[in-house]
């Protein structure tokens, strides 16, 4: 009689140092290059050699790594604006609207997803030169940033609205509500959870993104990223360490802000409960 219960216990405890080992496999990373960014020593090394802060302030006075930060931030921004109304609209239209096409859209949409990076950014920067854009600028980083991070909103948002109770908007148009009165009333505050984890994911996706900016930075606008990988080809200084650092913290303060200001508790996948 005892055999029934004692194994859900046994599975319980296997399940969890499975769960615990893969945090430890997923964060020993981070934690690794954390540490090394206090090293005291004169090289990226692990243990570190002492504490020291020199390497965030060698940062601070790197004109490169600086103007670098600083323009990915600012894309970061544009892009996860212009991404997330276009992934919110791309959701409410292919959920809502798009019935006979639906699957081909949605399998559109979610494309770039599908494909190694590097691929897209190649065949951007073949379509800019042939289109005559060029890599000049802001103008094809926000462009190919953009087109990555969109599937992470549409996602998102359109997980949210399978599961949404349209009889809702229904009542509120019954009472009175205009289209338009209803979505902000109504449909918005329900969706929200999906439009704020997507926005999350294009900022991150956009801040951290690699193979298309090597491809599609120009003089003047290089992202954090490259910047990183061009010192570090001449380099092995903790500077490095220290740089991916304040990602990580920048990273974690958006989840902390979004914590405080609508709390994590309201960003989930599976729609209104």
């Amino acid at each position: 009689m005892d055999h029934p219960v004692r194994r859900p216990q046994r599975n319980g405890w296997a399940l969890s140092v499975v769960v615990g080992l893969l945090y430890v496999f997923l964060l020993t990373p981070i934690v690794i290059v954390i540490l090394s960014a206090f090293n005291a020593g004169d090289y990226l090394r692990f243990p570190p050699q002492g504490f020291s802060l020199r390497w965030f302030v060698r940062f601070t006075e790197s004109e490169s790594f600086v103007r670098a930060f600083e323009f990915s931030l600012r894309l970061a921004v544009y892009v996860t604006l212009a991404s997330t109304v276009l992934g919110t609209m791309g959701a409410l239209f292919i959920v809502r609207y798009a019935r006979r096409v639906r699957d081909t859209l949605r399998l559109l949409l979610i494309a770039p997803l599908q494909f190694p990076a590097i691929l897209t950014g190649i065949a951007l920067l073949i379509f800019f030169y042939a289109t005559g854009i060029g890599t000049r600028g802001m103008r094809p980083l926000f462009i190919g940033h953009t087109l990555v991070t969109i599937p992470y909103v549409f996602l998102t948002v359109s997980t949210v609205l399978v599961t949404f109770d349209r009889s809702l908007e229904e009542a509120a148009r019954s009472l009175g509500a205009g289209p338009f009165r209803a979505f902000w009333r109504i449909t918005l505050p329900i969706i929200k959870g999906g439009i704020i984890s997507g926005a999350l994911f294009a900022f991150i996706t956009s801040f951290d993104q690699f193979p298309i900016s090597l491809l599609l930075i120009s003089v003047g606008n290089t992202t954090l990223p490259i910047a990183l990988f061009d010192y570090l080809r001449f380099s092995f200084e903790p500077t490095a360490a220290a740089v991916s650092t304040l990602s990580v913290l920048l990273s974690v303060g958006i989840v902390v802000v979004i914590q405080r200001l609508v709390g994590l508790e309201s960003i989930y996948w599976g729609g209104p409960r």
